[in-house]
């Protein structure tokens, strides 16, 4: 993911053009607009617009399906659970299976809306950096507190991925085998509270360093992004996407 990332990002498209905040409305209009769509021929063609904002933003063929495999799995569950559990008719019977057919027609329109919404954010919002997309969700107007746990998560949670890791390598060069007896618990019990107890040492740490630096309970949002002509125009033409989609799909 962060191989995908870092390639996306040396490549200049389009879409860096634009500012941050620009790309996040867009992305939740389109997303809003695709998951009330009903017609089958309407979702293919914005599965197509997902395939052309992928193109401009510079991903690879691979590296798009290597991110939609992860959703594509979860929708293999749908076209299983939903022809089985739809109680409506008509039936179709595959020797002591009774599959519903508009149960099925659901889960075809939900894996079109979710795969055309997946093409959508994909180029629009997995491009941004962390730290860019906090800072635009700051500039947008939302609590800072909910910003600074957004920035401090991204930040921590490798950290605390790591300090697992180390613990992991330390039990396992101890001779430790995991297996289904009450001495694998108890030492994955232990586990679980040496990284609680270490990532609350870290808290108090980072804490103090940054009262230290004299943090005031608000980071400063440092940008050089501008709303400008580029961000006026793709915002209209989203509008007017979000617009035609809607009108058409109810026709």
């Amino acid at each position: 993911m962060a191989t995908d990332t870092a390639d996306a990002g040396a490549r200049v498209s389009p879409l860096d053009k634009l500012d941050t905040r620009t790309r996040i409305a867009a992305a939740v209009t389109l997303v809003l607009v695709l998951v009330s769509l009903r017609a089958w021929t309407l979702l293919g063609m914005a599965i197509l617009l997902g395939i052309l904002l992928t193109t401009l933003a510079g991903l690879s063929p691979r590296q798009m399906v290597r991110r939609l495999l992860h959703v594509e799995g979860f929708l293999l569950i749908l076209f299983v659970a939903l022809p089985l559990t739809t109680r409506l008719p008509p039936f179709v019977a595959i020797g002591p299976i009774s599959l519903s057919l508009p149960g099925l027609e659901r889960a075809v329109t939900l894996a079109l809306r979710i795969t055309a919404a997946a093409l959508v954010v994909l180029p629009l919002i997995a491009g941004l950096t962390p730290i860019r997309l906090g800072h635009a969700l700051g500039r947008f107007g939302l609590p800072p507190r909910l910003v600074q746990v957004f920035l401090f998560s991204i930040r921590y949670i490798e950290l605390l991925r790591a300090e697992a890791r180390r613990l992991n390598d330390a039990m396992r060069l101890r001779g430790f085998v995991p297996g289904t007896n009450l001495h694998t618990l108890k030492t994955y019990g232990h586990f679980i509270g040496q990284l609680l107890v270490r990532a609350v040492e870290r808290a108090e740490r980072v804490n103090e360093a940054m009262r230290c630096r004299g943090f005031a309970g608000r980071f400063p949002l440092v940008t050089l992004e501008r709303f400008g002509t580029v961000d006026i125009g793709a915002a209209g033409l989203t509008v007017l996407l979000a617009c035609t989609l809607l009108v058409m799909d109810r026709l």
